[in-house]
């Protein structure tokens, strides 16, 4: 894997610095924690990776389990906005349901993805644990009331939007588990083929057409 420059070793303004080795640091702790698992990985890793010591790393991020909260909420957000955003689309509830499963995708194939799904929330405190929960819970609400609305507006047949809700995003939340970066298929390909699989599987039947038959 071909690493970034390190932020330490580029010239720039002072607060946009701060931002981007804050946003290194997370990242190559996400990295990290895929490649070597959370409780394999130390902050003198992180550190080498970025060059810096890892003193360093405490001006950014008050400690390994911060790190782990950040790399999971940095993929959080990006669905969370993806939904917020649908929330307020005036196109039918399948067509924002589409977005929002193109942007999970891209978020779940992120450096963020491992942390978002294989790193366990056990591994977090009480108070970091229920915000990533809270995070979670959030989501799987934006995603039932974008069913809710794809029903109510014919886009999306009559279905469960709890169970639906629970089955898509059970799906893909195991892409980490075989998903690599030199995969044949890029996020976008496989953001396609969960669409064609669960959303357009979710399409209105002509009546009396029957999803059991088996020929």
């Amino acid at each position: 894997m071909v690493r970034p420059v390190s932020p330490w070793q580029v010239p720039g303004n002072r607060a946009r610095q701060r931002e981007l080795k804050r946003d290194a640091v997370i990242r190559a702790a996400a990295r990290a924690f895929r490649e070597r698992g959370y409780h394999h990985t130390s902050l003198d890793d992180i550190a080498a990776v970025l060059h810096v010591t890892k003193p360093t790393l405490y001006y950014y991020v008050a400690s390994k389990e911060e790190m782990l909260f950040e790399c999971f909420r940095a993929g959080l957000d990006r669905i969370a906005a993806a939904c917020s955003q649908a929330r307020s689309g005036t196109s039918s509830g399948r067509e924002r349901l589409i977005e929002v499963v193109r942007s999970y995708v891209e978020a779940i194939t992120s450096d963020f993805g491992w942390c978002m799904v294989r790193a366990e929330d056990q591994d977090l405190g009480p108070e970091l644990g229920a915000r990533i929960r809270q995070l979670k819970s959030g989501i799987d609400q934006e995603i039932r009331r974008l069913l809710r609305a794809g029903i109510g507006d014919g886009s999306i047949g009559d279905c469960d939007p709890k169970m639906a809700a629970f089955a898509l995003a059970g799906a893909l939340n195991w892409i980490p588990h075989w998903y690599r970066d030199d995969a044949t298929l890029s996020a976008d390909a496989i953001a396609d083929r969960f669409i064609e699989i669960f959303v357009q599987g979710l399409a209105p039947r002509p009546e009396g057409a029957s999803s059991g038959n088996v020929s």
